[in-house]
């Protein structure tokens, strides 16, 4: 069954089955507890820590254990909100994910300035360093975008952001939730931005994520939700350390053994395209002639004709999944805010389909997609 909507989620990595199923078997006690099993299982949340900061960069410490990035999201502008100085606005780029969006508008409502993009939604340095000398407080911006694939400068953002302010410095919030696992992770966390992501992203079980402090600052006043004293004191809870175990496990493996190929799978991923505009006339792909650096497995079409309900119900009945978008936003029925904010027209962002790949997806995969894709537009008509 060809599936290509891991922008969406991921099926569950063999490693991280195996690595939570060891946790929680040998060390499921409560890690807080004072008893010789919670030690152990202290111990291995210790382990879990370190884990991330020798695949990301950064210090163990640094590291936050959550739900994903959602969570993450909210608790890192909550802190700003309550850090920053009053009125403080922040920059935000409008093709933020849904959750990042919510959680601006929540906590700086009225004090955001939108940075303007391109036409594929990259939004420059120089966009940034005029927001910075406007006075901007923080910015957002994510680093691969969930719905296009378009990536963003954001190691030149991050730059910038540790050198304004006179070189104080301004926070910079960088949802990596799409980058990692599809591309090389290392030396992420120590670029000085906050970063969040979530695990079913690249293989780890759903509800497990975590939030990066700024590189060299432990910022030991963070609190993402307040209680016990889980986490050195910056989530309360008990902690979910098969959870923890099974993120590592997924992410190291897409670490040591999948991103080297990704310029492979790139190929694949571009010759479908030239193929599908070759095969359906009219159909356009965000970002492929406007030569920007995209993620190797994701392709945003709009397609020539028929709803994008349409397509769906009937590759679904073929056994191939697709998308029309962000999950969060396609349950609700609402259209996407990304093609929105590129100013796509609305007839055009209804007939729009995204596939996105996995390191399982295999040429022979793409090719069944095309397949399909000739089939139903014929059924669908023009």
């Amino acid at each position: 069954m060809p599936y290509f909507d891991h922008n969406s989620t991921t099926p569950l990595a063999d490693c991280a089955r195996e690595a939570w199923l060891r946790v929680q078997t040998e060390n499921w006690h409560n890690p807080s507890s004072p008893t010789r099993a919670g030690a152990r299982a202290r111990i291995r949340l210790d382990t879990y820590h370190e884990a991330l900061a020798i695949l990301l960069g950064g210090k163990p410490e640094e590291y936050v254990f959550n739900s994903g990035a959602t969570e993450g999201a909210h608790a890192v502008l909550a802190y700003w909100a309550a850090r920053l100085p009053a009125g403080a606005r922040i920059a935000v780029a409008r093709t933020e994910h849904a959750a990042v969006l919510a959680a601006a508008g929540k906590f700086f409502e009225g004090r955001i300035d939108w940075l303007p993009h391109d036409a594929a939604g990259v939004v420059s340095p120089e966009s940034v360093r005029a927001a910075l000398a406007a006075g901007a407080a923080g910015v957002v911006l994510m680093a691969a975008n969930n719905e296009t694939g378009v990536l963003q400068p954001w190691p030149e953002i991050a730059g910038l952001c540790r050198e304004a302010g006179g070189g104080a410095g301004v926070p910079f919030l960088c949802d990596v939730t799409q980058w990692l696992g599809k591309l090389p992770g290392a030396g992420l966390g120590d670029c000085g931005a906050w970063l969040i992501a979530s695990g079913h992203k690249f293989g780890a079980p759903k509800g497990v994520g975590f939030v990066k402090l700024p590189a060299g600052a432990a910022e030991p006043d963070f609190v993402a939700q307040g209680g016990g004293a889980q986490e050195k004191g910056h989530r309360a809870g008990t902690e979910d350390v098969a959870g923890a175990a099974a993120l590592c496990a997924a992410l190291g493996e897409c670490e040591r053994v999948h991103v080297i190929w990704e310029w492979q799978r790139e190929e694949w991923r571009k010759a479908f395209e030239r193929e599908l505009v070759a095969a359906l006339p009219g159909t356009r792909i965000i970002g492929m002639d406007m030569g920007v650096d995209r993620l190797w497995n994701t392709v945003f079409a709009v397609m020539p004709h028929g709803e994008a309900t349409r397509w769906i119900a009937k590759l679904d009945k073929r056994d191939v999944q697709v998308s029309s978008g962000a999950a969060c936003t396609v349950g609700k029925g609402a259209a996407s805010h990304v093609l929105a904010a590129l100013d796509v027209p609305a007839e055009e962002a209804r007939r729009a389909l995204r596939f996105s790949a996995g390191w399982g997806t295999t040429e022979a995969d793409w090719a069944a997609l095309i397949a399909a894709l000739r089939e139903v537009a014929g059924e669908i008509g023009s």
